[in-house]
């Protein structure tokens, strides 16, 4: 039966920024389809997101890391592995913005954000893969896109060439690792509430310019990425490689 192919037991994930916002509801998303999930954060306590994926009968293990110390990557592969005994999904969500004109951006604000939207991306997915095929068995890596990844946006040039690169790593990777087993996607989220946009939220004017241009005429809430990342993790997307899944109310459309 179909809706077989989305069910997750007996698979392990890791999640990456879930401590809040878009990583937490996709991490509590895989767990609800039966996954345990190891989630990472550095600036916010995970214990929210421990105890959201344990409410559903699931196992969690919380790391605390820094990702933009690439030598953490392995390390997040290890302990996971050590925990769960396998690792089948990972989910590459962590990521930073910085707002300035690019006229007055400076040479650490844009290391700091292609380091970690970027950078790690590729080493933590490299080393996921590498114990994906340790096991023989395929996998599922997804990463979070944006809709920078196609549009430029205004005052955040870092942000739009890490996302823009995010988007063409996941092609990249998809076209290497397509025949491995492994699947390599992406989600690709429109304007959602979190704590990242709080400041356009109580913005009145930018509040409303955004508001008019998404079809579904509302903010994202995060648990509408819950479907997506699911449907990626599973056998459902088993024919699905290099794709960017746009969730993002119409916003693209327009």
């Amino acid at each position: 039966m179909i809706l077989d192919d989305f069910k997750l037991e007996g698979k392990v994930a890791i999640v990456t920024g879930a401590s809040t916002g878009l990583g937490q509801a996709m991490a509590v998303g895989l767990a609800e389809a039966g996954a345990d999930v190891a989630i990472t954060g550095n600036s916010h306590a995970l214990d929210e997101t421990v105890a959201a994926i344990e409410a559903v009968g699931r196992r969690s293990l919380a790391l605390k890391v820094d990702l933009t110390n690439q030598s953490s990557a392995v390390r997040i592969i290890n302990q996971t592995v050590d925990h769960f005994g396998r690792l089948d999904i990972l989910v590459n969500n962590a990521g930073s913005i910085r707002r300035t004109p690019a006229i007055d951006f400076t040479e650490q604000d844009w290391d700091d954000i292609l380091n970690l939207n970027a950078k790690t991306v590729f080493f933590l997915s490299q080393a996921a893969a590498r114990q994906m095929l340790r096991q023989g068995e395929g996998g599922k890596i997804i990463n979070t896109a944006s809709l920078l990844s196609f549009q430029g946006g205004i005052l955040v040039p870092s942000y739009a060439a890490s996302k823009g690169a995010v988007a063409s790593l996941t092609k990249a990777l998809a076209n290497e690792w397509a025949p491995l087993g492994i699947n390599v996607n992406a989600i690709a989220p429109g304007y959602f509430v979190t704590n990242v946009t709080e400041g356009i939220r109580v913005d009145e004017k930018r509040n409303k310019s955004i508001l008019e241009r998404i079809p579904a005429g509302r903010w994202g809430d995060p648990k509408d990425l819950k479907g997506a990342v699911v449907f990626l993790a599973s056998k459902a997307s088993n024919y699905m490689h290099g794709s960017i899944l746009l969730v993002d109310g119409g916003w693209m459309g327009r």
